[in-house]
């Protein structure tokens, strides 16, 4: 007898399937690990800062209106409002306001449309005409 008659004449056929069943089991304790754990850390939280009102407003502050359209109105609470087209001229009336008045404070109040650029860049150039108090106002 020779080896090859030994042999069977049926063929064998593999098997082409890929098992899953441990990879199922592995990722099912990967979810409850990740359930278990994920209560127990706590997410980072932001220390803001804390901005106190003031208990009583200023009487007297000088007041910059700003519109959607680019115009603006400023002058003296309770006393007349000057117009304003520019914000270049806007600045000028600013600052001959601060010198008169350099212990006043200055309060924007600007429309609810209106880019918060526009309102940031008033608060930077009255900061660089030398106002130290600066608040916004809002309705």
């Amino acid at each position: 007898m020779t080896s090859s008659s030994l042999r069977s004449t049926r063929t064998r056929k593999f098997k082409s399937d890929i098992n899953v069943v441990p990879y199922i089991d592995v990722m099912l304790v990967l979810l409850i690990i990740f359930m278990v754990v994920a209560p127990l850390t706590t997410p980072n939280t932001i220390d803001l800062p804390k901005a106190g009102r003031s208990t009583q407003p200023p009487s007297d502050y000088i007041e910059i209106e700003l519109k959607v359209d680019g115009s603006a109105r400023i002058g003296i609470h309770g006393q007349s409002y000057d117009k304003a087209s520019a914000r270049s001229d806007l600045m000028k009336r600013l600052t001959s306001m601060h010198k008169t008045h350099p212990d006043l404070p200055l309060m924007i109040s600007a429309d609810k449309n209106i880019k918060y650029d526009e309102v940031v860049q008033t608060i930077a150039q009255a900061k660089e005409t030398g106002i130290a108090r600066v608040g916004l106002s809002a309705r």
